[in-house]
């Protein structure tokens, strides 16, 4: 329940006229996706795509927002609540083959959409993040930019917990230290 009420929140902060949240989880067509016809790999990428029969309204997702350029929805696997996708409706696998126009679409919307989120979930901060190739973790071949929600010492990231990890070793280290001091007088 608490999730229906943030994702409520956060879609008014985001689109305050519209209908409830509910009634936003895509299940009929609302609209298509543009397909390039020049190339049958192309064609057939963008037909398994799963960002792709998102914006065909082919499959679920929860829409935050939502133009003639872009759509962003909630990620269906999040790190924290809000965490958000950016995506273009149309058909790009990476960032070099996304145009600079659409790029900067998907960008202008960031500080509203990111701040709506914070608002929502009570978070401060938030990280922006575009995994671009498979070296760098990108799963979906469809240009996608990340907005994830932070709280402070949410210890998200592998390198904050060791950061913490180290903080309590040293603060153990220091406490032995005091006890053996004791212990031996």
């Amino acid at each position: 329940m608490e999730s229906r009420s943030r994702l409520s929140i956060i879609c008014s902060h985001l689109l305050p006229d519209s209908p409830s949240p509910t009634s936003r989880l895509s299940s009929s067509i609302t609209s298509s996706a543009s397909i390039n016809d020049a190339a049958g790999d192309t064609r057939n990428h963008q037909l398994d795509c799963v960002f792709c029969r998102i914006v065909r309204g082919e499959s679920p997702a929860f829409k935050l927002y939502e133009d003639e350029t872009c759509l962003c929805i909630l990620d269906s696997s999040p790190l924290s609540p809000g965490h958000s996708l950016i995506i273009p409706k149309s058909h790009f696998s990476c960032l070099e083959a996304t145009p600079p126009s659409v790029v900067a679409a998907m960008c202008s919307k960031v500080p509203s959409i990111g701040n709506a989120i914070m608002k929502a979930n009570g978070s401060d901060s938030f990280n922006l993040l575009v995994n671009n190739g498979a070296a760098a973790g990108q799963v979906i071949f469809h240009t996608h930019i990340h907005i994830i929600p932070r709280k402070a010492r949410d210890c998200l990231w592998t390198t904050e917990v060791c950061i913490v990890c180290l903080l309590l070793d040293c603060i153990v280290e220091q406490h032995s230290s005091i006890l053996r001091e004791t212990l031996d007088q």
